[in-house]
Parts: structure tokens; sequence; C-alpha cells
């Protein structure tokens, strides 16, 4: 190869499998990452240990109050607990619902299976409040079931669905089944079918070869949904905001109650350093034991 044909790369002295190029290409991503996710992040946290003064006023003078109010204060934990609470019911929810569907594209003999994801991913095209909303006219006393309870005869008073953690969890489900289907699809569509059809000729019935074979081959997609399902729905503001009261609410309206309501920024960037913790947590136990090529497969799928 001549010299004028040479990549730019080995005209300069590197070789494709130089470190230096492969820093090269990452830096990019790697400054944007440090610019807009980690220095925030450290931000808040040294924001953590100001002195709150007064409503919108705080003092750079450090302190370890915000975390001794945190930490002694069960109202906090409280919130805190209800908010793990509704997280793992959610997600517990969304796996033992959100199998059967995803088992029946798998497992369908219909050859446009692209026809049944597309009509999965439609509610990603609606605003997510928009759909939140909708819940308002089904749930609501004078909502789709009230009414219809009502012309029936099976009620004679409204009944009170919305505004209760009942509601709350209902718009993470329709929020959240859509990525446990997708994982858990994903998960099954890897499975060698031959498997499955070697499981039934040494005698198994259907029943059995689902049991021994195909439920533990997906439960990677399971575990990711899972995942996924408790992080969004723990971490999440809309939902409880429109279709929960007061009592309702979930640790992300605390951290914006305190911040945009008390104006008490310390105690706000306090609870978000812990959110953040617990959620990230709960990601990186995830990572150490399965890793996160399934949900980027099942985002993406």
């Amino acid at each position: 190869m001549t010299a004028d044909r040479l990549p730019a790369t080995a005209k300069r002295g590197w070789s494709l499998y130089d470190p230096r190029l492969a820093w090269l290409l990452v830096a990019p991503a790697a400054l944007l990452l440090i610019c807009f996710m980690i220095l925030p992040i450290v931000v808040m946290g040294i924001y953590t240990f100001y002195t709150f003064v007064t409503a919108g006023v705080e003092e750079a003078s450090l302190t370890v109050a915000n975390w001794h109010e945190f930490f002694t204060d069960s109202y906090y934990h409280g919130f805190l607990l209800k908010t793990l609470r509704v997280g793992m019911v959610t997600a517990l929810i969304c796996a033992v619902v959100g199998y059967f569907p995803a088992y029946f594209i798998w497992a369908t003999a219909f050859r446009q299976k692209w026809l049944l994801l597309l009509l999965l991913i439609v509610p990603f095209w609606i605003s997510f409040t928009i759909r939140t909303f909708s819940w308002i006219h089904i749930l609501g006393e004078q909502g789709l079931i009230n009414v219809w309870a009502m012309k029936l005869g099976l009620i004679e008073a409204p009944m009170q669905m919305l505004y209760t953690e009942g509601a709350v969890i209902m718009g993470l489900l329709h929020f959240l089944l859509p990525y446990m289907i997708l994982n858990i699809y994903v998960s099954l569509e890897g499975i060698d079918r031959t498997l499955v059809q070697a499981a039934r000729s040494m005698g198994c019935t259907n029943a059995q070869a689902f049991r021994e074979v195909t439920l533990p081959l997906s439960l990677p997609g399971l575990a990711a949904g899972l995942m996924l399902c408790f992080v969004l729905a723990a971490g999440s503001y809309v939902t409880p905001q429109l279709l929960g009261s007061g009592r309702d609410a979930l640790f992300g309206n605390l951290i914006y109650d305190t911040i945009m309501g008390q104006l008490n920024w310390p105690m706000g960037a306090t609870l978000s350093i812990v959110l953040f913790f617990i959620l990230g947590s709960v990601a990186a136990i995830y990572t150490r034991f399965m890793g996160m090529s399934q949900i980027v497969k099942g985002l993406g799928g």
C-alpha cells in the first residue's frame, strides 16, 4: 500500500488499535457525561451541606443539619417507604400482567409480529401527561366506570377511585407495562426454540416445557423489566401528582414541594441525593449480577 493510500490514523503514526484513538473517539461523549450528569450531581451533593436560612436564602457555611434532619425525622421516612412500596408493587404487577402478552407475541404463529409490537408502542406516540390525564375521565366520580356502574345498578353512589394510591399504581402500570413486555419479549426471542421442542420430544407436556425451559431462560428479561419498572415508578412525579392526593405523594413529589414550595434548596438537594443513591444502588446491583445489555435490547426492541 502506498503512502497516499494509508489511513489518516496511520499517517499520524497511530494504529487502529492505539489507545489514544479510542480516547479521542470517546472524548465527546465523556465530556457531555461529565458536564451534564456528573458535575451537576457533585454540585448538588455539595449543596446538601449548605445552611438553610429562609425561603430561597441559604448560606455557604457547611453543616450536616440537612442530613441529620433526614435521618431523624420520620416524616421523610414515611414518604421513602411509601415510594419503595409503590415501586415494588407496580413492578410486580407489571411482571405478572406483562408476561402473558409477551409470551403470546413470541409464541404466536402470526407472521406479522411487527404489527403486534407496533400496537404495543403506539401509546408512546401520545404525550405521557395526556395519557395520565385520561385516567381522570375513567376513575373520577363522573368517570366511565362510575357512570356505567350506576346505570347498570351495580352501585348507588360513585366510588372513590381517583386520588388514591390505587389510582397512582394504575397510572404507573399504564405507563410502565410496555417496558416490561418489551424486555420479556426480547428475552424470549433469544431462546432457541429447538430446546423447547427437545423437551417436548422427551415427554414434557407444554406446561412442563414452559416451566423447565422457557421460563428459566426468560428470567433475564423479567429481571430487567422489574428493575426498570421499579426505578421509573419510584422516581415518578407526574402520575402521583395528577392521580393521587397529598397522602399518596411519593418521594419525587416531596422533593418538588421542598424545592419549589418551601424554597429549601439544601434540603431538596439532600432528598434528591437520597433518592438518587437508592435507585442507583438498585441499578448497580442489577448490573453486578445481570448486566445492562438486556435493558438496552429491551428499550431498542
